[in-house]
């Protein structure tokens, strides 16, 4: 990872309600959820702002939003997030690495 894209990322996590919104839908799984679902989570509006911020966590790399009809639904980008969290561990453990790798939780098995 050039670290121009780990800045952009970090950047992007690096605001309360961008971070709230990547946990949440890291928590969500592969599937993501809807604009509305996100909205009623953080208690905020569905608005612009909310677009704004979702946005910006796709501009950076780290979500990717789909339609579905007449909703848009936003998941995280695995393997995004961890060629990130790569980057920032290079070098733990003498070097070695710590080779966790996070994988997309499979909604028939999240609770």
């Amino acid at each position: 990872m050039e670290s121009t894209t780990a800045v952009a990322a970090l950047g992007a996590l690096a605001h309360q309600t961008r971070l709230q919104i990547f946990r949440l839908l890291v928590r969500a799984g592969a599937g993501g959820m809807a604009v509305g679902r996100i909205a009623e989570a953080l208690g905020v509006e569905a608005n612009g702002r909310l677009t704004f911020h979702l946005k910006e966590l796709v501009a950076a790399g780290l979500a990717a939003s789909r339609q579905e009809g007449r909703f848009v639904y936003y998941s995280t980008d695995y393997a995004a997030m961890n060629e990130l969290l790569r980057y920032l561990t290079e070098d733990c453990c003498g070097g070695l690495g710590c080779g966790e790798v996070v994988e997309a939780c499979n909604p028939e098995k999240c609770t």
